[in-house]
C-alpha cells in the first residue's frame, strides 16, 4: 500500500502538467516543425530553391530592413518607458493604485481595437491629431499614408499598447527588493541616483532580461496594425517580415515562401535573444 501511494505521488505531477505539454506540442512545436519542413519543400521536391528565390527578392530584403529598423527603435523605447513607469508607480503614496490602473488600461484593449482607434486619430482629414496641429499652425500630416511617417505611427501604437504590460513585470521586480538594502544605503549617504544605478538595476537585471527578450519576440512578430491599416504600405514602408509571410501564405498561396520567411524570422529572434541573454548575464551567474 505504501509503495502504491509513492507511485501515485510520483505520477500526479506528470498528470497535472501533461495536458499543458500536449497543447504545447500541438500548437507550438508541431507548427514550428511543419514550417521548417515546408520551407525546404518546393514544387514537390526537397531543396533550398525557396531560400534562393527569397535571397534574390527585393521585397524580402525591404521587409527585412523594415523589421530591423522598427525593432531597433521600438524595443529600447518600450523598455525605458516601462522602467520609468515602474519606478513611478512603485512609490508608496496615497492613491498610487489609481495611476497603476491608468497606465495599465491600454493593455486591456485588444490590439485590433487600439489600431482602429489610433487610425481614427491619425486620419488625414478628420483626425484629432491634425486638428490639434492645425490650431498651432502646423499643416495636416499624412501619418499612415505618408511613407516617412507610417512606420513610426505603428511604433507609437505598439508603445502605447505595450508599456503598461511590461511595466507590471518590472514593478514586480522592484517590489521584490528588500527595503533594508535601501535603508542601509541611505544611512551611508547614497543618493537616489546612486541607489538606482548600483542597487536597483543590478537587482532587477533578471527581470529586465526577461522583459527585453519577451518584448523583442513580441515586436518581431507584430503585424496586426500593418494588416488592418497600411497593408504594408505606403510603398512598402511598413511591410515587415511577418506581414510578408502572411501575404505569401494567405494572399498568394505560396506556403513554401511563407514558411521560409517565418524560419528566417525565428532564426533572427533566437539569435537576438541569445545575444541579449549573453549581454546581460555575467560570468558568475553562468
Amino acid at each position: 500500500m505504501h509503495t502504491k501511494n509513492i507511485r501515485l505521488k510520483n505520477i500526479v505531477p506528470y498528470m497535472l502538467i501533461g495536458p499543458a505539454c500536449i497543447l504545447i506540442v500541438i500548437f507550438k512545436l508541431y507548427p514550428i516543425l511543419r514550417t521548417l519542413i515546408e520551407g525546404v519543400f518546393y514544387n514537390g521536391h526537397w531543396g533550398l530553391e525557396t531560400y534562393i528565390r527569397l535571397f534574390h527578392d527585393n521585397t524580402f530584403w525591404n521587409s527585412l530592413w523594415v523589421t530591423i529598423k522598427m525593432n531597433i527603435v521600438i524595443t529600447p523605447i518600450q523598455l525605458v518607458i516601462s522602467l520609468i513607469f515602474a519606478f513611478l508607480v512603485s512609490t508608496a503614496v496615497k492613491g498610487i493604485s489609481v495611476f497603476r490602473t491608468i497606465y495599465y488600461l491600454p493593455v486591456t484593449i485588444s490590439l485590433t481595437v487600439a489600431t482602429l482607434l489610433w487610425n481614427m486619430m491619425f486620419d488625414v482629414n478628420s483626425g484629432i491629431l491634425n486638428s490639434i496641429l492645425n490650431t498651432i499652425g502646423i499643416p495636416n500630416q499624412g501619418f499612415f499614408i505618408d511613407k516617412k511617417q507610417a512606420l513610426w505611427c505603428i511604433v507609437a501604437i505598439a508603445n502605447w499598447k505595450g508599456v503598461g504590460y511590461w511595466m507590471m513585470f518590472l514593478l514586480a521586480g522592484l517590489k521584490g527588493i528588500d527595503t533594508s538594502i535601501y535603508e542601509s544605503a541611505i544611512l551611508d549617504g547614497a543618493t537616489w541616483f546612486k541607489r538606482t544605478i548600483y542597487i536597483t538595476l543590478p537587482l532587477i537585471k533578471n527581470t529586465i532580461l526577461f522583459v527585453l527578450v519577451a518584448d523583442t519576440t513580441s515586436n518581431m512578430l507584430l503585424f496586426a496594425p500593418m494588416q488592418i491599416v497600411t497593408r504594408g504600405g505606403p510603398q512598402g514602408s511598413t511591410n515587415v517580415l511577418m506581414y510578408e509571410a502572411y501575404k505569401s501564405a494567405f494572399q498568394f498561396v505560396d506556403r513554401s515562401r511563407s514558411s521560409a520567411i517565418v524560419t528566417i524570422l525565428l532564426i533572427m529572434i533566437g539569435t537576438i535573444c541569445v545575444f541579449q541573454f549573453k549581454l546581460l548575464t555575467t560570468e558568475e551567474e553562468d
